[in-house]
């Protein structure tokens, strides 16, 4: 039996299902991967999704991807105990063989309208982080994982990413979503090498890979400077697909590589056969790689001990608040960059002052588009 499965990223999106059913209708789908958390404005969902869900989760084939939890939040809101008691009630309805979140914090106060942004690596973010990842397995019973972030404000921190994603998921024996556009991003904003990022990540926690497009953004504080953004909307990359060829070879643990991309960015016919293309592609470089040998981690959940009090840190929140505002506030790079000064971020754990000024901007950028939606 195949142990690596062709899957796509689908949701409750017409242009996302006009793209997937034909390859559904052919076999081609082995598995889905669902956002289980954005349908929280929907009355009621369709039962022909419900069907196409249920069948999925039948065959040990649906996984969960979360978006809202904002797993770093230093103080413990009301919207996050909501999230997983949906996480629970939805987990007891269909059967996840893993369910996983991003990594990050959400910024804004409407928990369903932010950008999900990097925090500082410190003994503080890592207890809070290992507190919410035993409430998420509490919740579903199952595997857990983390995306790895395709933002980041400096060099310094896309060096610590991978060792701070081992050492959280470490207490729950919890995996890594590798999403492979995350990494061309951060390859290409800070002047980096697949290999070179590779040595940077526990290859050996990686469960799942995902592949998308994304799109380029100018720089308007350094003229000349582009900076590529993960926005789901395009086709997949030339390098994304020789990043897949080349990692699935590291990766002993890997069961799943999803296919993504926004509705937004598959509204034409055409768009949605460039997508099915796409995972045509996808699905023969995995059945050129695939193996029949067992993984070497099925990530069953370790034990659980978990404290009735959510771990809090209130300095950290208002820095989160605070961070929040300036992003999403600020008129100009300018303005901006006075208030980040000016803030209690500064000389503080969060390192501003090595901050890239592009990333910067491309943080602001990010916080005020959410902020619209």
């Amino acid at each position: 039996m195949s142990q690596i499965f062709s899957t796509v990223a689908c949701n409750l999106d017409n242009n996302i299902l006009a793209a997937c059913v034909p390859l559904m209708e052919a076999a081609r789908v082995e598995a889905i991967e669902w956002a289980f958390d954005t349908l929280y404005t929907a009355e009621q969902v369709p039962s022909w999704f419900e069907e196409l869900l249920t069948a999925y989760s039948r065959e040990n084939r649906l996984i969960g991807h979360g978006i809202f939890f904002s797993l770093f939040s230093g103080k413990w809101l009301p919207e996050q105990q909501q999230w997983l008691n949906h996480l629970r009630k939805t987990s007891r309805y269909y059967h996840f063989d893993h369910v996983t979140e991003h990594f990050g914090f959400m910024t804004g106060k409407d928990f369903h309208h932010g950008a999900p942004l990097n925090i500082p690596y410190t003994p503080v973010t890592l207890n809070i982080g290992r507190d919410r990842l035993r409430r998420m397995q509490d919740a579903c019973e199952c595997p857990i994982g983390l995306e790895n972030l395709a933002f980041s404000y400096s060099l310094e921190e896309v060096k610590r990413h991978g060792d701070f994603l081992e050492k959280l998921l470490e207490p729950v024996n919890g995996f890594i979503i590798l999403d492979l556009h995350n990494l061309y991003c951060q390859a290409y904003n800070f002047g980096l090498s697949f290999e070179a990022l590779k040595g940077l990540y526990p290859m050996h926690l990686v469960r799942e890979i995902h592949i998308s497009g994304g799109s380029w953004e100018d720089s308007e504080t350094m003229p000349g400077r582009i900076v590529r953004r993960d926005t789901h909307d395009d086709a997949v990359p030339e390098a994304v697909f020789i990043y897949l060829e080349k990692a699935i070879d590291f990766c002993p643990s890997l069961k799943y590589v999803v296919m993504e991309q926004l509705g937004t960015g598959l509204t034409t016919a055409g768009r949605q056969a460039a997508f099915r293309n796409d995972f045509h592609r996808m699905d023969q470089l995995i059945r050129n790689k695939n193996r029949t040998a067992a993984p070497v981690n099925t990530f069953i959940p370790a034990p659980l001990s978990l404290p009735t009090l959510a771990i809090e840190d209130n300095f950290l929140y208002q820095q989160q608040l605070e961070l929040s505002a300036i992003l999403e506030t600020a008129g100009s790079f300018d303005t901006l960059m006075e208030a980040l000064q000016g803030s209690s971020l500064a000389h503080s754990d969060w390192q501003i002052e090595s901050w890239d000024p592009a990333m910067i901007e491309t943080a602001a950028r990010i916080a005020q588009k959410w902020k619209k939606k």
